[in-house]
């Protein structure tokens, strides 16, 4: 499997994703959401939005961005707004 047969994760976000030094679906689930984040923008995309993060946790959860509970996307948007 690669990054891009991952749910909510395209071409872009798959590059973002190897620059940041996780290059496999496995690198990147062993990192989590968070990590792989915080990688992102500290290494490739310094503005990278709240799109990208709900896309990164959606594949970590194996489910489209859309499909993330509401709890789950109220945590994402607290992590995201602490940053």
């Amino acid at each position: 499997m690669t990054l891009q047969e991952l749910p909510s994760i395209g071409p872009k976000l798959a590059e973002n994703l190897r620059r940041a030094g996780l290059e496999t679906p496995e690198s990147f689930r062993a990192a989590g959401t968070r990590e792989a984040f915080l990688r992102i923008r500290a290494q490739v995309d310094p503005t990278a939005c709240f799109y990208q993060l709900t896309a990164l946790a959606g594949a970590e959860l194996g489910i489209p961005k859309k499909a993330i509970p509401a709890g789950k996307k109220a945590d994402i948007r607290a992590f995201f707004d602490s940053l």
